[in-house]
């Protein structure tokens, strides 16, 4: 069982305003004092923080429902009730907050310390300290509080990274990432290796560095939820450089690469519009004759030919990538 989790449904539940006080003022020389009922206090709100040492929502699969406190009723001389208490939720950044009814975005939390309100608590009802007047000078009537208000929140995280590595199980995308950066992804040599993004840091010249993603891999239909389908897609959306992995094993590169864009086109088209790279894989594979002729035949494609086990290529790689995050806005 995987520690990552990616995909949550809350219960979530503002607090209920406090009602405001109809108190009249009395005291041992004051028979008939006026109003002086304070308001109440407003309901507790249900907040969504970013918290960059978070990289799962594992914390909320067993916490699905979520209660803000209620705030308190005013008080006499005008004293107002104390706010619920609010509950405030850390996750991880790339969190995706979304209306589990209507499918409408609610906030996205990109940055840490960031905090957005999923769930408002109910206001605070007045006092009867706001509706005397002339014609009414103690009025024994005061506003109720507003009632909470629960909603059904999906939170859904999409791994933030500057570069998404896109490919076929068994592409080399893990071992590719293993070689480039400090990190240490499951491989092996049978599809669905990687179950779960992977985020390594690549180090680059005079000590710059970018973060790759390895996505689990693409299959045909993806789009329809065939595979690990829909659970990995939405991690892509948020790389602003696409690394196309295509190996040279392939029985044909050029038609590879354009499954994995149709994929990616017919998930989400806005997609086709980032930096891509393609870059054939297991190049050691294939003598200087035969990638020759892979290079005459991916004419016009933005492509570079390496290998993570003999490590040629990688410093070209790490050049066109960098290159594609420089111009990118």
């Amino acid at each position: 069982m995987t520690n990552f989790v990616d995909y949550v449904k809350i219960f979530c539940r503002g607090g209920a305003g406090g009602a405001g006080s109809a108190h009249l003022h009395r005291d041992k020389f004051t028979a008939k004092g006026g109003p002086d009922g304070g308001d109440g206090g407003r309901g507790g709100h249900v907040i969504l923080r970013g918290n960059r040492n978070h990289w799962t929502l594992i914390h909320l699969k067993y916490r699905r429902h979520l209660f803000a406190g209620n705030g308190e009723a005013g008080g006499a001389t005008r004293s107002t009730g104390a706010d619920g208490q609010d509950i405030i939720i850390d996750v991880p950044l790339g969190t995706v907050a979304r209306d589990a009814d209507t499918g409408e975005t609610i906030h996205e939390i990109t940055a840490d310390g960031q905090q957005e309100t999923i769930v408002r608590g109910g206001r605070g009802g007045l006092g009867n300290w706001h509706f005397r007047s002339a014609t009414l000078q103690t009025p024994r009537f005061a506003q109720p509080g507003e009632p909470n208000v629960e909603r059904v929140v999906i939170l859904e995280l999409k791994t933030l990274a500057d570069v998404g590595l896109v490919g076929f199980p068994n592409a080399g995308k893990s071992t590719l990432l293993s070689v480039v950066s400090a990190a240490r992804p499951e491989i092996a040599d049978y599809p669905f290796t990687t179950l779960v993004p992977n985020l390594g840091i690549v180090r680059y010249r005079d000590e710059r560095s970018f973060v790759m993603a390895d996505i689990p891999g693409i299959i045909q239909g993806a789009h329809l939820g065939k595979g690990l389908g829909l659970r990995f897609l939405r991690h892509v959306e948020r790389n602003p450089v696409l690394l196309f992995l295509v190996p040279a094993d392939s029985p044909d590169i050029r038609a590879g690469y354009n499954v994995l864009l149709d994929e990616l086109r017919q998930y989400n088209p806005e997609l086709l519009d980032k930096k891509r790279l393609l870059a054939v894989s297991k190049s050691d594979l294939a003598d200087d004759e035969l990638i020759g002729e892979m290079k005459k035949e991916l004419e016009g494609l933005p492509v570079v030919f390496i290998s993570a086990l003999t490590g040629d290529g990688i410093t070209a790689l790490k050049d066109h990538l960098w290159k594609l995050l420089d111009e990118n806005p």
